[in-house]
């Protein structure tokens, strides 16, 4: 896998997060909104997946878990270190 489709992953599952984030705030019913909320994360997991096939499940995971925190707490991700 190119670094370029890593980015494009990287990308999408940004955009799943942000929406998903989105979706905590709106103003919808719980099942709506709790439907929403599992699709979306659905949606990482599968780009999650396909990243782990291409650069491992540890450093996948950890990619997820810092633009999860980036999408959720965006006031504290610049304090997170990357590595």
């Amino acid at each position: 896998m190119s670094k370029s489709e890593v980015a494009q992953l990287r990308r999408q599952i940004e955009l799943e997060l942000e929406s998903l984030h989105r979706g905590l705030y709106a103003l919808s019913s719980g099942g709506a909104r709790h439907a929403f909320i599992n699709a979306k994360m659905d949606r990482v997991g599968a780009c999650q997946d396909v990243l782990a096939d291409h650069v491992g499940e540890n450093t996948a995971s950890r990619i997820v878990c810092q633009l999860y925190v980036e999408a959720m707490e965006p006031e504290q991700s610049s304090s997170i270190d990357p590595s």
